[in-house]
């Protein structure tokens, strides 16, 4: 539900981006807008949202000072193969907050399939959500820049508490020039095997033990890294299991 009918138009990387108050979400502005007949590209922010969410329906805490932004795309490949713009916008988070605050660079990671670390603890978040016909993908983007919630099942950082300060549209205009940048690379997908190989080489716990929580179970491994589709590979024991969805916990320092 939008909150704040007015908004501040301008460009980001070449890309409309118009600026709100705020909103219920901006996942949900954007969703709202393809039914509409908005077909992108477009970025939509947030200084604060009222109904912020996350992965598996859990909520976003958003108060101001933290960036809350999604690009809208149409079409941007087949729909089976979105998942892999998890890839694609983690990797574009880790250059813009690299970017900003290179002070932090080598204490950042990502861990699968769709945050962002910092000396272990959340720093940024991801939502990829979709809207069809047409095909449209809304990549939701959250990055504690000068809070960051206590009471969350997987502990959370904010880049003010590392010592640096950057503003939310900053790190923003630099997260949509990455986000350029690393969709090319991809290239709807036929370029995904280098976006895998670049977020291998930046993967937080790769062969350490990690407890992956499933909607029934919980499975304890080895984490091998991820295949060719993005899933997940746990070495447990005398087998690999390959998982397409969960939550990782107890990640190594790796």
């Amino acid at each position: 539900m939008q909150e704040d009918q007015s908004a501040a138009v301008s460009t980001l990387a070449g890309i409309r981006h118009e600026r709100f108050a705020a909103l219920g979400s901006t996942n949900g502005e954007a969703l709202t807008r393809v039914r509409t007949g908005e077909r992108g590209p477009l970025w939509i922010s947030a200084e604060r949202q009222t109904a912020g969410r996350g992965r598996r329906g859990n909520a976003w805490v958003s108060p101001p000072g933290n960036l809350y932004a999604t690009l809208l795309l149409t079409e941007p490949c087949v729909p089976a193969l979105a998942p892999q713009l998890s890839f694609v916008a983690g990797l574009a988070e880790y250059d813009a907050a690299a970017r900003c605050a290179p002070d932090i660079a080598s204490s950042l990671k990502l861990k699968w399939p769709n945050d962002l670390l910092l000396e272990g603890k959340k720093l940024a978040g991801l939502l990829i959500e979709s809207e069809s016909p047409p095909f449209a993908v809304a990549i939701g983007i959250g990055v504690n820049c000068s809070t960051s919630p206590s009471d969350t099942t997987y502990p959370a950082t904010d880049l003010g508490t590392a010592g640096a300060a950057v503003a939310p549209l900053h790190l923003l205009s630099n997260l949509a020039a990455a986000l350029n940048r690393r969709l090319g690379q991809w290239q709807s997908g036929l370029g995904f095997p280098s976006i895998r190989s670049d977020w291998l080489t930046r993967a937080a716990g790769l062969g350490t033990p990690i407890k992956v929580r499933l909607p029934e179970r919980e499975l304890d491994g080895i984490f091998e890294g991820i295949d060719e589709a993005g899933q997940l590979v746990l070495a447990t024991g005398a087998s690999t299991q390959t998982i397409a969805a969960g939550e990782v916990f107890t990640l190594g320092r790796g």
